[in-house]
C-alpha cells in the first residue's frame, strides 16, 4: 500500500507542473510526456533509487524533455524522456537505418523510440569511453535515460550559442578533438553536432544528444562528419577563426 501511496504522490506532483503550464504547446508537451505508461518507467527509475524527485524542466526539444532530478544525496541528475507520439519519427528512423545493433525496427514506431533512447545510453557509454567530455550515461528503461546533470545548484549549462568565449580558439580546437576521439576510438559520427548540442560549463565543450550518432558502417557517416565539422567552422568564423574543414577531416579520418 506505501508503494500504492508513493505513485499516487508522485502522479500529483506531475499534476501541479501541467496545471502550472498555461501555454497550449507546453502543455500538449507535457501531457505527451506524463501520459501513465511514461509516469510508470519514470516511477520505476525513481523506486529503483537513481533519483528521489523531478525539480524543473530544463529543455523541451522535438523528440522529448529534458528534466533537473535530486537524489536523496541531494545531487542532480538529468532525466530525459523521449515523447513515444513523436512527430519526428520519420526522422529518428534514418540515423537508426543502418545500424546493426536495432535491426528489424523500422516499421514498428514505440519500439524504435526505446531503441533511440538505447541508442544513446550506449553511444554515451561509448563516446564517455573514448575520452569524449559527454553526460556520464546512469540508467535507462524504456523511452527514459537518466544521465549526469551538466549545471549547477542555481541554472543549467547553456548552449555553446548562448554563452560569450574568452577563448573561442580553444573551444573549436576541444570541439574538434571530440569528434576525432569519437571517430577514431568510439568509431562514431554524431551526425548533429552544433551551437545547440553543445553545453559549455566551466569553460569547456559538453557534447550533448547523441542519440542520432552513427557507427562508422552506417552508409551517411562520412557525409554526416563532414556536415559535423563544416558546422563547426562555420559558428566559429563569428570569432574569426578561418576553420580549414578539408584540412581537419584528414585529421580526423588519418592514421
Amino acid at each position: 500500500m506505501a508503494r500504492a501511496d508513493d505513485y499516487h504522490s508522485f502522479e500529483r506532483q506531475i499534476d501541479k507542473w501541467r496545471i502550472r503550464k498555461k501555454d497550449s504547446s507546453d502543455r500538449k508537451s507535457y501531457d505527451e510526456v506524463f501520459d501513465r505508461q511514461n509516469l510508470m518507467i519514470i516511477y520505476k527509475l525513481l523506486s529503483d533509487g537513481y533519483f528521489d524527485r523531478l525539480d524543473f524542466p530544463i529543455s523541451t526539444g522535438k523528440e522529448g524533455n529534458v528534466f533537473r532530478a535530486s537524489t536523496k544525496a541531494n545531487e542532480f541528475v538529468a532525466v530525459k524522456v523521449y515523447r513515444t507520439a513523436t512527430s519526428t519519427f520519420r526522422d529518428m528512423a534514418k540515423y537508426v537505418h543502418g545500424d546493426p545493433r536495432f535491426s528489424g525496427l523500422m516499421s514498428r514506431k514505440r519500439k524504435l523510440i526505446y531503441a533511440w533512447a538505447n541508442k544513446e545510453f550506449l553511444n554515451l557509454s561509448a563516446l564517455q569511453e573514448a575520452g569524449v567530455r559527454v553526460p556520464r550515461p546512469i540508467a535507462q528503461q524504456r523511452n527514459v535515460v537518466v544521465m549526469e546533470y551538466i549545471g549547477d545548484e542555481t541554472e543549467p549549462a547553456r548552449e555553446l550559442r548562448s554563452v560569450p568565449l574568452e577563448d573561442p580558439a580553444d573551444v573549436s580546437k576541444k570541439i574538434l578533438r571530440f569528434i576525432k576521439l569519437a571517430y577514431k576510438k568510439a568509431r562514431l559520427v554524431h551526425s548533429d553536432i552544433s551551437e545547440y548540442n553543445i553545453l559549455m560549463f566551466n569553460g569547456e565543450p559538453v557534447i550533448i544528444d547523441v542519440g542520432q550518432a552513427v557507427l562508422l558502417d552506417h552508409p551517411n557517416s562520412q557525409e554526416w562528419l563532414e556536415r559535423d565539422v563544416g558546422n563547426v567552422a562555420r559558428y566559429f568564423r563569428k570569432y574569426g577563426l578561418d576553420i580549414n574543414v578539408k584540412k581537419e577531416l584528414e585529421g580526423i579520418r588519418g592514421k
